[in-house]
């Protein structure tokens, strides 16, 4: 292999790359970047991909390619290295076992690894439809906050993604929280409505590069196979699915409710995390209602305590309800919105955090469900 490639596109696409790659491979070959130059498609260019048998991530870079080939080589290291380069064209040739790196005055040699035993990548499934990527990536975000971190629970450590005619949901709980999210996009008519269960933390990964200004993201599904693709800005991602029943979640949801504000997030965001500096171990923080004041407290006479008053329109009668703070200020920060709507039947029961819209409105399409804490006595 002896190619030139422009160093800020191989930077960017071995940083990507490498960014899927698991922190501890089981084998040294899966902590590896593959390097193809001149054998895919198109024939201009370098792909660089990496796979671990459960996410690949492929990109294609422009690259004057004087003889192709391919090789592998650390996938951290590599990026380490890119990420350094002086802001020259980069030459990669390889000879024998070592690959070498010439990027103005710097050169590198480094060791490959043996490509023949380097897992074939998956091929991206059957299209399924595309919508914005700024969508997408609002969306994801907006989900994935509420997904658990807690790998002996695989069924909430995912985001449910339900394709229907015309419109695709996104759903994520903790069990503490659920997020969903609904937006209409466009479906190719050759996936049939369904539901599958993706990894939270390789979606929002994917969303946040997949999902830049102006661009399109292409969905693609192989329930037989387990596989979600996902492309976009010339770059390819599939993720292996999750084998796991995710929690019949529309039940949760409130249909009615007894109290309802309508709050300004900025003075509210700064406002919870000025009191929950005494909530023991983000505990809880009250929220009292009463006519048009909120009033936030937090803490007790042990540990000390603080309160604060807001300005709020709330309907309903006096209610005083308790939740998580860090949980609060997650929902808070995802309706992506000046002001929220905030509502509740009882003190134990699930409240609703919805977006308002400029006109005063609920804004459809988005809600974070948020248990609360149970208070004292």
């Amino acid at each position: 292999m002896k190619i030139r490639v422009e160093r800020d596109g191989l930077a960017d696409a071995v940083a990507w790359v490498a960014r899927s790659l698991p922190s501890r491979p089981p084998v040294p070959v899966l902590g590896g970047v593959l390097l193809d130059a001149g054998s895919g498609e198109p024939t201009d260019a370098l792909t660089v991909s990496g796979f671990d048998y459960e996410v690949s991530a492929t990109v294609d870079v422009p690259a004057a390619i004087a003889d192709g080939g391919r090789t592998l080589v650390s996938g951290r290291l590599l990026a380490d290295i890119t990420k350094a380069l002086p802001n020259h064209p980069v030459e990669i040739s390889v000879e024998g076992a070592r690959m070498a790196i010439t990027c103005g005055s710097a050169r590198f040699s480094l060791p490959t690894m043996p490509v023949e035993d380097y897992p074939q990548l998956p091929a991206m499934p059957q299209f399924a439809g595309e919508l914005p990527g700024e969508v997408f990536a609002s969306a994801v975000g907006q989900v994935a906050v509420a997904a658990g971190k807690d790998d002996t629970l695989p069924m909430l450590t995912g985001v449910r993604l339900e394709i229907g005619e015309g419109k695709l949901t996104l759903v994520a709980t903790d069990r503490f929280r659920l997020a969903m999210r609904e937006f209409p996009w466009e479906p190719s008519g050759e996936v049939g409505d369904t539901a599958v269960l993706v990894p939270a933390r390789t979606l929002a990964e994917a969303a946040k590069t997949l999902g830049t200004s102006g661009s399109r993201v292409e969905l693609s599904l192989a329930e037989g196979d387990g596989l979600l693709g996902l492309a976009g800005s010339g770059r390819r991602t599939t993720s292996r699915l999750l084998d796991a029943d995710f929690p019949k979640y529309r039940q949760l949801l409130p249909s009615e409710h007894s109290g309802a504000a309508v709050i300004d997030v900025a003075p509210m965001v700064e406002a919870i995390k000025r009191v929950s500096l005494v909530a023991e171990r983000g505990t809880q923080v009250r929220l009292e209602f009463v006519d048009s004041v909120l009033r936030l407290s937090a803490g007790g006479d042990d540990e000390g305590s603080a309160e604060e008053e807001l300005q709020v329109e709330y309907t309903g009668e006096p209610v005083t309800i308790a939740f998580n703070p860090s949980y609060l200020l997650d929902g808070l920060g995802a309706l992506r919105t000046d002001r929220a709507h905030l509502s509740f039947t009882t003190p134990s029961r699930p409240a609703l955090l919805k977006p308002v819209d400029e006109d005063g409105g609920v804004a459809p399409g988005y809600l974070y469900l948020l248990m609360p804490v149970r208070l004292p006595g």
